[in-house]
């Protein structure tokens, strides 16, 4: 089997979960009597601490000699996390369950972005190939979780995360290869580890382009926690909601594969200002309530929203780091994006659609304005300028 199907298999355990979580958990949450406020603020405390764990779990990853060897024992963590979260521990005893196993797995997908990046640059494929298998696993997810909470308890949701992150560490171990985290093999200390670390948020190039994809990637937070039951109150029902999710997704595979050559062209700063603006468009949009047909070509959208501003995202905090801080660069940038801002902004979406309903999406509207505004600022930065 060839390396970039092996990477894009690996990718495809890690996403099949949040394929499942990312629209269907606040349902879950839901289910067992959590209003949108509550769940809000549970959705959001990992995510707001990303900020502080993410970093740390980089710098704790690149102690280890080889790049899977950390992903194995993260994946191992989540699953016996997401296993207790079935016991009745009510509002308290899940929200610290679900910290401990959100913030650790929102972690795998930029460690793995390390190791696919650098395997893609050294092979020569295209980066995208792989990550976009992941998307389609997403996509999957999606369409058969929906359909089985058309006639199942919401409870499928949970038992699906719990086998898919158990694959992802078995996977994590027979698919990834033994890359080292170091090219000369062995582990650099824990103070130069720290001192990279320091170097990059020193850094104010890298910081406005770690925040501008932040505040992009962070307004998906009314999407993500709410678009489903805003969804419901229109009347779309389950199936239909796994089949809208899917549209975005299929738009973002299809990014990934196929325009690969465009993407080289326009280079990470276009990219990110084209996916702000679409983001601000499709979030506006969907603040009214629009109906069924306009709503699948707003979700193609995402192809722009989402896709184009975490390819964006990655090659900006490649350009902008050096070898020895490389995985702090990627895990420092989706640590804002999915991390404080978006803990903030799903923090703030849950009261927004107790009271406003879909109104909420005026809010990631702003947040879009904002990141293009910072996305405007890196035409400064002479680094990112074309050699």
């Amino acid at each position: 089997m060839s390396l970039p199907i092996r990477l894009g298999l690996f990718y495809s355990a890690i996403f099949v979960g949040t394929g499942a979580s990312s629209p269907y958990m606040p349902v879950w949450f839901a289910h067992h009597g959590l209003s949108g406020a509550q769940i809000g603020l549970i959705l959001s405390l990992p995510l707001m601490a990303r900020t502080l764990t993410a970093p740390l779990m980089a710098v704790w990853a690149d102690s280890f000699r080889l790049r899977r060897t950390a992903l194995i024992f993260m994946a191992l963590a989540v699953a016996a996390a997401y296993a207790l979260m079935a016991l009745p521990l009510g509002f308290g005893g899940w929200a610290v369950v679900w910290f401990a196993g959100s913030a650790t797995f929102t972690t795998l997908p930029p460690l793995a972005d390390v190791l696919v990046l650098n395997r893609a640059r050294r092979d020569g494929f295209n980066f995208g190939w792989p990550r976009g298998m992941g998307s389609v696993a997403f996509m999957v997810a999606n369409i058969s979780v929906g359909a089985l909470l058309t006639w199942g308890s919401p409870e499928v949701v949970l038992v699906w995360m719990t086998a898919a992150v158990a694959l992802t560490a078995l996977g994590a171990r027979l698919l990834l290869p033994p890359d080292p985290v170091h090219e000369a093999g062995e582990a650099a200390a824990l103070k130069d580890r720290l001192a990279g670390l320091g170097e990059l948020l020193k850094d104010p190039g890298f910081m406005t382009a770690a925040v501008a994809c932040g505040l992009i990637q962070s307004a998906h937070a009314f999407y993500y926690g709410f678009s489903t039951l805003a969804w419901k109150q229109q009347g779309f029902p389950e199936s239909l909601t796994g089949m809208l999710w899917a549209v975005g997704v299929a738009a973002e595979v299809g990014f990934m594969w196929f325009l690969e050559p465009w993407r080289r062209r326009m280079g990470p700063r276009n990219l990110l200002v084209l996916g702000g603006a679409a983001a601000a468009i499709r979030w506006t949009a969907f603040a009214f309530s629009p109906p069924l047909w306009l709503v699948f070509p707003l979700q193609a959208l995402h192809f722009l929203s989402y896709a184009a501003t975490f390819l964006a995202s990655l090659q900006l905090a490649e350009k902008l780091s050096s070898p020895r801080n490389a995985s702090a660069a990627q895990t420092v940038t989706s640590a804002l994006s999915g991390g404080v801002l978006m803990g903030l902004a799903t923090l703030a979406s849950g009261p927004l659609f107790d009271r406003f309903g879909a109104r909420g999406y005026l809010l990631m509207t702003a947040m879009c304005v904002v990141g293009l505004l910072g996305a405007l600022r890196l035409y400064s930065v002479k680094r990112l300028d074309p050699a």
